[in-house]
């Protein structure tokens, strides 16, 4: 009879050397399931590499018709002293963005795509492939491209004097600059440039996130939207898709695409109305705002103004002789963020209602997003302050 501490041990033993073989097993199980992620990885970027290339190769054989140049790649570095900090303007959509000047003066912005990024290298195709086609003085102009070897792959674009708007309509310093007639001015511009996105240029062109970052400032002021790594291309015929792949920024999707994954026109439509609240009032569409002892979305926020007539609350300062142009562009941009899509104006409808001082506007309903209310977090510091953007997989 084997003695109870012997039996024991071939107990412990056994146990042992089936938990060593299970280890094994998921350790192997997991390097397996790594290594086909990674070689899958490796195989998307090499596809997504050839077709950049392809896009590149069109580029040298179209480039002088087209208006942009193959850039060496000695040339940009110097230009921007060897990517140094002191000439990093900041992150965007898929990599850093370094200020530069040519050797003939010009200057430069130049987007650095971030080495071994499957999803920079999805925006960086798609930014080759549309911006290249579009020209209008309300969207930043690409001058041209560059790349070295297989990894480095840069756009270079015109410089814009004064950066983006959200660094002025946020910051109560910067933002004295922007007096009503330059604020109107801007709204005024992005409405003119989504116009020519949508119906006017050779593609119809859905941005998908139009917000305040990604509206650029030349030097005098004029707004330019940017950053296209994003961007849907829409035939004639078709009005709205679905997508499983919602991207965007927090606060300026629309509900039919954050929900159900539509995407349209509209979508622009709704992220306009958000931004042209924020130009208006400089406050941040991610925030919350307390009225009557509750917490309203920038949106809601609005919208319980106006319905009060107590607008004035609203704008961020007082509106002078600008006060109907003022109420009028608010009432605009409550149309924009209307819950269903069928119910927001199209651009040209809102360039037309924004211009046109004679035309009677439909009186908005409540607004989308309505009923969201802020979490405990949201309450105890009444800020959200998210302005990343976002891929969602459905």
């Amino acid at each position: 009879m084997v003695p109870d501490s012997t039996a024991a041990i071939l107990v412990v033993a056994i146990g042992g050397f089936l938990m060593v073989i299970f280890i094994s097993c998921l350790a192997v199980h997991v390097w397996i399931k790594t290594q086909k992620q990674r070689e899958q990885a490796i195989l998307k970027l090499r596809r997504l590499s050839l077709a950049i290339q392809s896009v590149t190769n069109l580029w040298r054989m179209e480039g002088g018709n087209l208006g942009f140049s193959h850039y060496d790649y000695p040339h940009i570095k110097e230009a921007t002293n060897n990517f140094s900090v002191d000439n990093r303007l900041g992150q965007g959509g898929f990599g850093p963005v370094y200020k530069g000047r040519l050797s003939s003066g010009v200057k430069i912005a130049v987007k650095r795509l971030e080495t071994c990024s499957s999803q920079g290298l999805l925006e960086f195709q798609n930014e080759i492939q549309l911006i290249a086609k579009l020209q209008h003085k309300n969207l930043v102009k690409l001058l041209g491209y560059c790349t070295k070897g297989g990894p480095e792959k840069m756009l270079i674009y015109e410089y814009m004097e004064n950066k983006s708007l959200d660094y002025f309509i946020f910051d109560s310093v910067k933002g004295a600059h922007l007096n009503w007639s330059k604020r109107l001015h801007i709204i005024d511009g992005i409405a003119q440039g989504l116009l020519y996105l949508h119906k006017y240029s050779r593609l119809c062109i859905v941005h998908r996130d139009l917000k305040a970052s990604n509206i650029l400032l030349d030097s005098g002021m004029n707004p330019k939207i940017s950053d296209f790594g994003m961007a849907r291309i829409f035939s004639s015929n078709v009005k709205e898709s679905n997508t499983t792949r919602i991207v965007g920024t927090h606060g300026y999707i629309p509900p039919e695409y954050a929900f159900h994954g539509v995407c349209s026109i509209k979508s622009d439509v709704f992220s306009y109305g958000v931004l042209t609240l924020e130009i208006l009032s400089s406050k941040r569409t991610a925030q919350f705002y307390e009225y009557n002892g509750t917490l309203y979305n920038l949106i809601s926020y609005a919208w319980q103004l106006w319905s009060d007539g107590k607008l004035c609350e609203l704008v961020y300062s007082p509106p002078g002789k600008e006060h109907q142009e003022i109420e009028r562009h608010i009432h605009v941009a409550l149309l924009c963020v209307q819950e269903s899509a069928e119910q927001r104006p199209d651009m040209e409808q809102v360039v037309t209602m924004l211009n046109a001082k004679d035309v009677n506007l439909p009186k908005p309903m409540q607004p989308a997003y309505f009923h969201v209310n802020p979490s405990q977090e949201e309450v105890s510091s009444c800020s959200v302050t998210m302005t990343m953007s976002i891929t969602l997989e459905r």
